[in-house]
């Protein structure tokens, strides 16, 4: 009696960024992530407790992004009495597009890629 094949259900996962020489991750789903959150709440503060990240490292990798870029992703205005808040420039807006389309064309091609070559041998 042979045993029974169990019928796995795979689900790709991945995690995608863009390095330049000598500079790693410039920008990748954690800053992508950072700077959506950011859209959505008006806030560098809100999106790094958000996302569970310090502010400080929520600004430095802004930062890093943005020196290796070459443009301002965000904006701030610092609180008082209207409060504070943080935008995404228009560059930083391209960006987020930008890298949410690359993204989604990829995983549709690490899906099929599944598909193709490892469905058939499970």
């Amino acid at each position: 009696m042979s045993p029974r094949k169990k019928q796995l259900s795979l689900t790709p996962q991945f995690k995608l960024w863009l390095s330049a020489k000598g500079a790693e991750g410039i920008f990748g789903d954690g800053k992508w992530r950072l700077l959506a959150t950011i859209q959505e709440l008006g806030s560098l503060k809100s999106a790094a407790r958000t996302l569970k990240m310090s502010y400080r490292k929520a600004w430095g990798d802004l930062r890093k992004a943005e020196k290796h870029l070459g443009v301002r992703l965000v904006t701030r205005q610092r609180g008082g009495c209207t409060g504070g808040g943080t935008e995404l420039t228009d560059a930083g807006k391209k960006w987020l597009r930008g890298y949410t389309r690359l993204r989604a064309d990829a995983e549709k091609a690490v899906v099929r890629g599944v598909e193709k070559y490892i469905h058939k041998i499970t």
